[in-house]
């Protein structure tokens, strides 16, 4: 399609994570097999929250709503990449790119939600424990659940509708292995300006409200278990606390850098890396995190794999 004496691209080239041949192979297997555990992790969690009714509680239903998120962050980017480094995905339509953008965008927005209303059902639970029932309601849980997923929709929904304003005339190679909004604009042959200031805006805005909430109620909750003085409450509070905010801080350190800096500061290559921890490293380390180090979860685990055996 000609616009003038430039040609308007319907189909992107995504250059994948690496274009070495011979890291080709060896890089599909090992993410194929994080893949598979990413799935079978998250999966296997949800089912057997669904599964254990003594799971039924706020805490485990944010738990399993994380794991329907990572999952479906992970299978937005992972399959795409895996068939880029067998060199068969690489080209991708322009109305796809949106499409996988748009599942992108929700997923992680509605994870940074998820996060926050986790961190808080902890201070709630820890720090209020005697009203703990009424402030942790059903209701509460349900209704936070649904902001998640709204709040996720209506920022991919933003994004998108500025996102439709672009052309690609310049060039069609998107260096990065998965349609994200940073490179289109990359390579977008309309003023991105706008679509700069809406990312600063909004995503800014989203993570640093969330992170905040996270950081202020495990904040509240280390202060609270110190004041007990148990020498075994403590060391337990640091390591769940620890490992807890070590998941948030791989999530959120590599999100806040690549869409609250300034676009030109980054490399591609750096993007991408990047990039891995928020889209495949995460999903497969938050069933690890928030579950097996869990008691209940191992013990409702151990009940399950009796009644196989």
């Amino acid at each position: 399609m000609e616009k003038g004496n430039a040609t308007l691209w319907t189909e992107l080239v995504l250059t994948g994570l690496t274009r070495q041949p011979q890291w080709k192979i060896p890089l599909f297997l090992v993410f194929s097999l994080i893949y598979l555990i990413t799935i079978v992790g998250n999966l296997g969690l949800i089912t057997l929250i669904l599964n254990d009714p003594h799971l039924h509680i706020p805490m485990y239903l944010f738990l399993g709503n994380l794991a329907f998120v990572d999952t479906w962050l992970s299978s937005t980017v992972t399959p795409k990449m895996l068939l880029n480094f067998l060199d068969k995905g690489k080209v991708i339509s322009v109305s796809e790119c949106m499409i996988q953008f748009f599942s992108f965008a929700i997923s992680v927005t509605a994870e940074c939600f998820l996060l926050a209303a986790m961190a808080y059902d902890r201070y709630a639970a820890i720090c209020k424990p005697l009203l703990y029932p009424v402030i942790m309601t059903n209701r509460l849980c349900i209704r936070l659940l649904v902001l998640s997923f709204i709040g996720g929709f209506l920022h991919a929904v933003i994004h998108e509708s500025f996102l439709f304003r672009l052309t690609f005339c310049n060039s069609n190679i998107l260096y990065h292995f998965y349609c994200d909004v940073i490179p289109l604009l990359k390579i977008s042959c309309t003023d991105p300006s706008i679509n700069y200031l809406i990312i600063f805006i909004f995503s800014g805005s989203i993570q640093v409200f969330t992170i905040m909430t996270i950081l202020i109620s495990y904040t509240f909750v280390l202060f609270t278990i110190l004041k007990k003085k148990s020498e075994k409450g403590i060391r337990k509070a640091f390591s769940t606390c620890g490992a807890h905010l070590l998941s948030v801080s791989l999530y959120y350190g590599p999100l806040l850098f690549m869409y609250v800096h300034p676009a030109s500061s980054q490399a591609d290559d750096q993007d991408m890396i990047l990039s891995l921890f928020y889209t495949v490293i995460i999903p497969v380390l938050n069933p690890i995190i928030y579950s097996l180090r869990n008691k209940q979860v191992i013990d409702s685990l151990k009940k399950i794999l009796k009644r196989i055996v």
